[in-house]
């Protein structure tokens, strides 16, 4: 184990006894025992045990509070010494999509452990209901954090509604039952062309991303020693899961991080660029709720004077819902204040040949679809305060490249379909920058520059660096 993996055992280590210590300690007290007399009959006990076992530990540290620590202390240490708790295996076989098989192991390892260690420190008489209760809530705990598998999908990014699209891989291949693919849907499976094979596979990608959520790519290579250099550098760029299968071992030209794994005499190769994914995903979704939360409670004095204001001037509703493509092509509907006159979608056709992007995107100066005052309202982007929705459900993030609509996804060219790995957000490094550039180049050049920079202190930056640029007039909305 090398140091960078040693430390993230011992903080995740630390974590849950701290988490787990704080949640046994404030149950036994509130429900396990009647009276605090109780507890300290218990305490009597503990100090009985210590003068005939343990006369050389001082008396001054015996406490109950110390022992139920002790308790899970010992309790992680056993169970950080099986790799079953410790390492999740995306090329395991998985045959259930359940992961209720993960909770009865955990419920029978905690519950013989905690019956065992009241056994032997004579802990007695405690309400029996509420123990019972108490058997299911560690292990609950303890799937929550064994993995970030759970913790996305309750805050809106389940693995099992993740997809994937495969290359060569046979219907009836018992390596469908990994679990990197037996949690995901399959969404399409190819046979590749041999005289354009690189060129099919990137062809084919790059199609079904503009209209379905990609989550994994997995490509069966037979017995091929490597791939070309163009799909190689595609598939370490598309920012995707991907899974490469050969019945030989697998040469690469570039240098990057890869699993590689002997699976009945196949070699896999998996490698997970994927940036915004796992605990990457979850800090992220945190600061977003958190910040959104708070945001929304602040601003809904004047976020209900703009909706007051757009009622009064043109009418409902002060609220639409567009329909918007999100991460990995998902799309969803982005709320926005009404800032053009009802029905001006019907002249989007017309207007979009004075449109003054350079680009598949849409934007004219001087609209004549707009309200009164709804220049006002897109100069400062506040237009865009009801997407705060957005954020906190888990549609978009604060920061992140702009969500445009599906027919100008369509128009991507594969290099650009990147920026639909990471989230959709309210602002961004163009936002802070250049936001009325005319140039769509400008556009593509920080939306790539996010994706190959993307950190959670770039976000905090950007985040710092937004309200200042929404006064400038470099960047003020037009």
């Amino acid at each position: 184990m090398n140091f960078l993996s040693l430390i993230k055992y011992v903080v995740r280590f630390t974590f849950l006894q701290v988490i787990i210590t704080s949640v046994f300690i404030w149950y036994f007290d509130a429900f396990l025992i009647n009276s605090q007399e109780q507890k300290f009959n218990l305490y009597l006990n503990l100090v009985e045990d210590r003068d005939r076992f343990l006369q050389f530990f001082p008396l001054k540290f015996i406490t109950v509070n110390l022992i139920l620590g002790i308790i899970v202390f010992l309790f992680l240490l056993v169970l950080y010494s099986t790799k079953f708790y410790t390492y999740v295996n995306e090329l395991d076989y998985s045959y259930d999509r359940s992961y209720l098989d993960e909770f009865f192991y955990l419920y029978l390892l905690w519950n013989s452990f905690l019956f065992s260690s009241f056994l032997v420190f004579r802990f007695s008489g405690l309400s029996r209901g509420y123990l019972l209760i108490f058997t299911f809530i560690v292990p609950v705990i303890l799937l929550l954090f064994r993995n970030s598998e759970i913790l996305s999908s309750l805050l809106g990014r389940p693995v099992i509604n993740e997809n994937f699209i495969s290359f060569d891989l046979e219907k009836n291949s018992a390596f469908r039952n990994l679990r990197i693919m037996a949690f995901r849907k399959e969404i399409d499976s190819f046979t590749t062309n041999k005289e354009s094979y690189d060129n099919y596979i990137i062809n084919k990608i790059d199609k079904v991303n503009k209209n379905r959520n990609v989550n994994l790519v997995v490509v069966n290579l037979n017995r091929k020693t490597k791939i070309s250099k163009k799909l190689e550098t595609y598939l370490i760029k598309i920012n995707k899961k991907v899974l490469l299968l050969s019945a030989n071992k697998i040469k690469f030209s570039s240098k990057f991080l890869y699993r590689e794994e002997v699976i009945d005499e196949t070699n896999f190769i998996y490698f997970n660029n994927d940036i915004q994914y796992g605990s990457k995903f979850i800090l992220k979704r945190i600061l977003d709720i958190f910040l959104s939360f708070f945001a929304l409670i602040l601003l809904s004095p004047f976020i209900l004077l703009i909706y007051i204001y757009i009622l009064f001037t043109d009418g409902n509703p002060s609220i639409i819902k567009q329909n918007r493509v999100g991460l990995h092509g998902k799309q969803f509907k982005m709320f926005k204040f009404r800032t053009m006159k009802k029905n001006s979608h019907l002249l989007r056709s017309e207007l979009k040949k004075k449109s003054k992007i350079n680009g598949p995107l849409f934007t004219i100066k001087n609209d004549p679809r707009l309200i009164k005052g709804g220049k006002v309202l897109r100069k400062y982007s506040l237009d865009e305060l009801p997407q705060l929705i957005n954020v906190f459900k888990g549609d978009m993030s604060l920061v992140g490249p702009r969500p445009l609509f599906d027919d100008d996804t369509k128009t991507f060219d594969k290099n650009y379909m990147r920026r639909l790995n990471v989230m959709p957000g309210m602002t961004g490094l163009l936002q802070i920058n250049d936001r009325n550039t005319n140039d769509f180049q400008v556009w593509y050049k920080y939306d790539v520059e996010y994706i190959e920079n993307w950190s959670l202190l770039l976000d905090v930056k950007i985040l710092l660096k937004t309200i200042p640029s929404l006064l400038s007039k470099k960047t003020q909305g037009e």
